[in-house]
């Protein structure tokens, strides 16, 4: 089980943010971009995925069943 990290937020110009530990960091791969969803009343951080993020085996599969055929 992973410890509970406390942080503080923060004021940033005009906004608020958080501190994350560079530890967290590290053990998340987190880089400049991330993700945030709120679910069940918790914030989610994630790192952010590629716009074309799992296209490759999309297209694999497209050409495994004949579904890669051009319509027009």
């Amino acid at each position: 089980m992973n410890p509970v990290v406390k942080t503080r937020i923060i004021k940033i110009g005009n906004s608020q943010g958080i501190r994350i530990p560079k530890l967290l960091i590290e053990q998340l791969h987190l880089s400049d971009e991330v993700e945030l969803e709120v679910q069940q009343n918790q914030l989610i951080i994630r790192p952010a995925r590629s716009t074309r993020q799992g296209w490759e085996a999309a297209f694999q599969k497209m050409a495994e069943y004949g579904d890669d055929q051009i319509l027009d």
